[in-house]
């Protein structure tokens, strides 16, 4: 298989919570392993570019209000909500938070996109303590920790400590996260709000720093992947791209600018088979098509786009960019079995188009020549 444009695959998902790579999943059931084409690899992965909202506008309903409840976040001013009131904070009673150390004041609440630094402690229901970090930094609202993190993490005041009780949903899901996490486990999270800063100037990062960056949203992406998130993947892919693209003030090597363009590769790569689990075959035709214009022998866009093609019932042009692919990789099962559909789909769609024509024209054999005319006419 060519190494360029890979996709995340079932041991590479960042820890989420962490910032760090998880235990290898035993089951990964929701990648297609059949299909070695969608496997999202670990170290080398593709990218989507489509215009997602961010983490808490994915699915966010408003809180209700709640006659039962304690009061929202805050009253006015700068009063502290009561420590020992819960806070809905979906208004589903999902995700939960309560206050243990009042903060400095609702106006030291870190912004979406500042870099959050925090103490994190998360255990299961019976005690059992599953993730400790002193120091925990992440972008806020880029979905690169804990759903449960990213929407509590806001509400927190600078020097507040809070208990958060999430239901597996907003924590590891179905899937936990071997060994520790128990499918559908839901998480209690001790968490102390540290410090918060502007992220760095895109254009003032160096290559290394920006390679770095990139790769640590597209190991995101692989993780929310494995999820069978696929939503939450795309935006972490999309996330890594704007990062790629974004304009600098610093002069990189040849090394980076090539090391850049294999990471947005990878990135688009994994974007389309995101975007095509989804069935949005139009943005993962562009994402495909992206990753061509860089590299027009890249097996997997063209195995993709040729899926695309075929997915919206356009054989004709899906079966000779499957031959290229197959002419670049001749002992690739998985062309040999897509390429092998396809003909026979396209060999039926032109039996099912030719009936169609004869009965809309009548049968031509019928007709014959024209007959010779009886009845002579006198001049």
């Amino acid at each position: 298989m060519a190494s360029s444009g890979e996709e995340p695959r079932s041991g590479s998902p960042g820890r989420a919570g962490t910032g760090t790579e998880p235990a290898p999943t035993a089951d990964a059931a929701h990648l297609d392993t059949v299909e070695d084409f969608e496997v999202l690899e670990e170290e080398e992965e593709e990218e989507d570019l489509s215009e997602l909202p961010p983490l808490e506008d994915v699915g966010r309903p408003p809180a209700p209000p709640r006659g039962d409840a304690q009061p929202s976040e805050r009253g006015g001013g700068d009063a502290a909500e009561d420590p020992q009131e819960w806070l809905d904070v979906l208004g589903s009673g999902l995700l939960k938070k309560k206050t243990l150390v009042p903060g400095q004041g609702v106006d030291t609440r870190p912004r979406k996109g500042q870099d959050v630094t925090i103490r994190l402690k998360a255990t299961l229901e019976d005690g059992s303590v599953v993730e400790e970090n002193p120091a925990l930094t992440f972008t806020l609202g880029d979905c690169d920790v804990l759903q449960a993190l990213d929407l509590c993490v806001q509400l927190l005041e600078m020097g507040e400590t809070a208990l958060i009780v999430s239901d597996a949903k907003y924590c590891y899901g179905a899937q936990g996260r071997s060994p520790d996490v128990p499918p559908n486990a839901a998480l209690t999270l001790e968490v102390e709000l540290l410090a918060a800063r502007d992220a760095p100037d895109l254009e003032l990062l160096s290559g290394k720093e920006k390679i770095e960056l990139a790769n640590r949203k597209r190991e995101r992406g692989n993780f929310f992947y494995q999820q069978a998130d696929y939503v939450l993947a795309i935006n972490s892919y999309d996330i890594a791209l704007k990062i790629i693209d974004s304009s600098s003030k610093v002069d990189f090597s040849p090394n980076e600018e090539a090391e850049l363009l294999d990471v947005k590769v990878k990135c688009l790569n994994n974007l389309a088979a995101s975007q095509l689990k989804l069935d949005h075959y139009e943005a993962a035709l562009k994402s495909c098509n992206l990753v061509l214009e860089h590299q027009p022998g890249n097996i997997k866009a063209l195995f993709r786009k040729g899926k695309v093609l075929a997915q919206q019932g356009e054989y004709r042009e899906a079966i000779p960019i499957l031959k290229a692919a197959l002419k670049l990789e001749p002992s690739n099962k998985t062309i040999h079995a897509e390429l092998s559909k396809l003909v026979k789909k396209h060999a039926d769609q032109k039996n099912v188009e030719t009936e169609m024509y004869r009965k809309m024209l009548g049968n031509p054999s019928a007709a014959g020549a024209p007959g010779k005319c009886k009845d002579k006419l006198p001049w």
